[in-house]
């Protein structure tokens, strides 16, 4: 039994489907496929919720040329979309009714009870679409197998719980293949919560371990795992080979061809991970696996874009030590804020984090009565693995360094954004 991954890029239209279906012609296996949402409908959906929240009617306009865009794309792939459109356009009316009356919770939670659409209108013309080719494919809401706490936009996977449900779901006597949704779980209240953005690949890696597949392969629109973004650096390479560990440190410092949690369900079993072109899906790509290692050394470059550096400073000049530095970590943990970098010297803290102003400004409100603080915004963390003098010259050149970090294999810096 395997597990496939399709992100949003390799299903944005009738072609993409199609092409989906003729790399499933090839597998032999059982196969668990994990969809995300078409093309960009999360961001889509993002922006409906937006108004809604705002109270502005526009969210109807939006939301009607989303729903309007998952219709054109029945109509390319099957000559009657109404074999498709059943399920699908119950669900456009339930998000609608929704949306009908003013938002009830916090927005955390009213983002993941909006934003999760996209996964089940994505898998529900993927599924219809391949039993109306012969394929026998069943849909599995994945809202009721992967169960989370109520931590809304970053939710934890009850694991007991989940591992129960993958096997009584996912039943290979009966069904050769299922299709189901990425990124998106639900609680035993019944709400749907989220994994965290471009968590489809973590939703994968979780099924794969519970089910105990042979391999997970993520389909995404790059050959493989590059020692650089190509859109940033275009002499990029693929790396045909890296161990569990490698790509742990690539997702943490921002590499994002794959999601950061993705690597521990799977190393936890031993499971390779291939990541592979559905635009060229002939072709092996990258593994991922326990003894892998570098064929060939190359420095992998790394940018993290739309970074905040704070400084943090006792406003009695006490060490920031013990107790303090507890209670300063505990405060970007309540607030849902993870820590990209730290550096700590005798009276103050350096911290890197993604730039999500709300959270910050109340983190710095809740820290402002012990603490002062300041932060450089319009920054970037630039990683380079198996440095070398000339790596870090090519890509610090010219840049304003606010911060640098350096341990044996790897070096850090946080930089002032050009442009």
């Amino acid at each position: 039994m395997r597990v496939y991954k399709f992100g949003g890029a390799s299903v944005k239209d009738g072609a993409g489907i199609r092409n989906l279906a003729h790399i499933l012609e090839g597998a032999k296996d059982n196969l668990v496929i994990v969809v995300s949402a078409f093309g960009k409908t999360t961001n889509a959906l993002e922006s409906v919720l937006g108004t809604w929240y705002a109270a502005d009617e526009i969210w109807k306009e939006k939301l009607n040329s989303l729903v309007q865009y998952h219709r054109d794309v029945m109509h390319d792939l099957v000559r009657n979309p109404s074999v498709l459109s059943g399920e699908i356009e119950i669900s456009f009316a339930k998000l609608r009714d929704y949306l009908s009356v003013p938002p009830r919770f916090e927005y955390d939670q009213e983002y993941d009870q909006v934003v999760s659409y996209g996964e089940l209108w994505s898998t529900m013309i993927v599924a219809e679409y391949l039993k109306s080719e012969g394929a026998g494919a069943e849909w599995v809401d994945i809202r009721k197998v992967l169960i989370t706490d109520n931590r809304y936009r970053d939710a934890n996977i009850l694991r007991d719980e989940s591992q129960k449900r993958a096997l009584a779901a996912f039943d290979f006597r009966k069904v050769r293949m299922y299709v189901t949704q990425g990124f998106i779980g639900g609680t035993f209240a019944g709400f749907s919560t989220t994994l965290g953005r471009e968590g489809s690949d973590y939703t994968a890696a979780l099924l794969g371990n519970m089910l105990d597949a042979e391999s997970v392969t993520v389909w995404k629109d790059v050959p493989g795992i590059m020692n650089a973004d190509p859109r940033w650096l275009s002499d990029a390479e693929m790396l045909e080979e890296i161990s569990y560990r490698e790509a742990v440190e690539m997702t943490f410092s921002g590499a994002k061809v794959i999601h950061p949690k993705t690597i521990k369900p799977l190393h936890n079993k031993k499971i390779p991970l291939y990541v592979r072109s559905f635009i060229e899906s002939q072709k092996e790509g990258t593994t991922i696996k326990e003894d892998a290692s570098l064929r060939k050394l190359l420095p992998v470059y790394i940018k993290k874009e739309d970074q905040i550096l704070i400084s943090i400073l006792p406003k009695d000049f006490s060490f920031v030590m013990g107790e303090s530095l507890g209670i300063v970590f505990q405060a970007f943990a309540s607030h849902g804020i993870k820590v990209n970098l730290v550096e700590a010297s005798a009276v103050s803290i350096n911290v890197c984090v993604d730039d999500e102003r709300g959270r910050i400004d109340a983190l710095l409100a809740e820290l402002g009565r012990e603490y002062s603080a300041v932060y450089n915004g319009n920054a970037e963390m630039l990683t380079i693995r198996h440095y070398t003098g000339a790596a870090i010259e090519r890509i610090t050149r010219g840049r304003e360094i606010l911060l640098e970090q350096r341990t044996r294999s790897t070096v850090r810096f946080v930089v002032r954004k050009t442009g």
